[in-house]
């Protein structure tokens, strides 16, 4: 089992004073993997100081210098695709085609294209007499979790650094191998020192010295909501800027008319992607009563097609859930839906038939659940699918918007046109309408309690700028 001691700060590989070490465990196998040592408060506090004093330089550099030092990042990391790949399989436990085609090619493409929107970013404008102009916000503290691992912190540090931030991420503790590699990509590139630093570590144990620290200026956080509302109180103290991306119980609509087939098989894929361990995952289907039945069957039929077995397997379409801790949490929730009266069509508690190991839940399909059922209510974060039936479309809408949560959405509708008019009334960050692709250049995030904020394209470098105005003479 490989040990990592060391952290990354001021662009070199620091032996680590921090006394504990973090298990990283296949959720395959259930074995450890590797281990990370934790960083110590002085640690943290080295990392935050590199990235203070490179902000000075990097916040002044040009737009260019930026841009070929994303364009380089990229580079480096499609030259690790398949180590990068392997990693983020053995932490997190997706199958491996899946990962290359998401884990791996969504950060890449993050790199990518930031840079291109760099190249025609607007920096300034005039405004009456005022110049008004766009400056980067200063020190970042990026702490990311273990769904997307790789992919969540490139949508933080591309932009971060191409407005001209400097980072100190902390990645997830359970998946934190990825983190190692990015780091040495920026090696590679040839970053400038300290404008990329890693720490390691849970939460409660980084969060102090991290979030406190008088340099940093901004924290970017994704994760559990619990959680979000801690970083907000804490950030509160010194008046940090706060960026969230936090829970989601999305909903999709099938209204009548549709299609139904695409449509259940969309959101069934949805729900299922990444063992529904996705914070947008679409995990309530909202069905017109006349078209429950069919629709219940079709959902059925399709989830019974996920292979569950080995991730490095080709014909595994589903792997197990990220740790044990996450695998319990689910199957209770399993269990609560059925005790408050839920129909279970299939699936449940039980461990996958043919398994023996792995974090596993079986893709789980359950009917009859009421807008109020606390399975439709809270974030399971598992292959959960909870099917819902409305009497009109005003009924469906009141439904969708019933949550605490308003992260993402989908209309199904015989029209387009059908279907973005009930779109209009959810209240959520993105909605997709009768299946259209995901876009990386839109901006995604959420209302509500989902958290608030953009990341991707434009819209993210826009959130590490503070906006400056010059009151010019006429």
């Amino acid at each position: 089992m490989k040990q990592h001691t060391k952290f990354y700060a001021n662009g070199q590989w620091l032996p680590s004073t921090g006394k504990d070490h973090i298990d990283v465990t296949n959720p395959y196998t259930e074995e450890a993997i590797a281990s990370v040592q934790s960083s110590s408060p002085k640690d943290i506090t080295t990392a935050v100081h590199a990235a203070h004093v490179a902000f000075k330089s990097w916040s002044q550099s040009s737009v260019h210098t930026r841009i070929d030092l994303l364009k380089k990042i990229a580079l480096v990391l499609k030259d690790q695709q398949e180590e990068l790949g392997q990693t983020i399989l053995s932490e997190l436990g997706m199958p491996l085609k899946m990962t290359l085609r998401v884990q791996v090619a969504a950060p890449i493409a993050t790199f990518e294209l930031t840079a291109k929107e760099l190249e025609n970013f607007i920096w300034e404008e005039q405004v009456g007499n005022s110049k008004v102009v766009r400056e980067p916000s200063g020190v970042v503290a990026a702490i990311t979790p273990w769904n997307y691992p790789l992919h969540q912190i490139a949508a933080k540090v591309a932009p971060a650094i191409a407005s001209g931030c400097t980072v100190i991420l902390k990645p997830s503790e359970v998946t934190p191998l990825n983190a190692i590699l990015l780091a040495k990509a920026f090696e590679l590139a040839g970053a400038p020192a300290g404008i990329f630093n890693v720490v390691f570590g849970d939460g409660a144990s980084v969060a102090d010295t991290l979030l406190t620290a008088p340099e940093v200026d901004l924290i970017s956080f994704t994760g559990s909501t619990r959680a979000g509302k801690s970083i907000m109180a804490v950030a509160a103290q010194q008046i940090k800027r706060v960026r969230l991306e936090l829970g989601g119980k999305s909903a999709a609509i099938i209204l009548p008319g549709a299609d139904l087939q695409k449509a259940t098989k969309a959101t069934v894929n949805s729900c299922f992607m990444n063992s529904g361990q996705t914070c947008s995952a679409l995990t309530r289907l909202l069905v017109h009563e006349k078209d429950y039945e069919a629709v219940a069957e079709m959902a059925v039929t399709h989830a019974k097609s996920f292979t569950l077995g080995d991730p490095m397997n080709e014909t595994t379409r589903l792997g197990p859930l990220v740790s044990k801790v996450q695998q319990e949490r689910v199957k209770g929730f399993i269990g609560q839906g059925i005790a408050e009266g839920a129909k279970l069509l299939l699936g449940g508690q039980t461990m996958p038939e043919g398994l023996t190991k792995g974090f596993f839940v079986s893709p789980t399909i359950l009917g009859d659940v009421l807008p109020r059922n606390t399975i439709a209510k809270e974030e399971v974060f598992g292959p959960v699918l909870s099917l819902i039936k409305y009497s009109d479309v005003n009924h469906a809408i009141e439904i969708a918007n019933d949550t605490n949560y308003g992260l993402a959405g989908a209309v199904w509708g015989a029209s387009s046109d059908d279907a973005f008019l009930v779109a209009q009334k959810i209240r959520t960050g993105q909605v997709d309408i009768n299946g259209a692709n995901f876009n990386m250049l839109a901006p995604f995030g959420g209302f509500k309690q989902s958290g608030f904020g953009r990341e991707l394209g434009k819209f993210g470098i826009e959130e590490f700028l503070e906006l400056k105005s010059y009151q010019m003479p006429a």
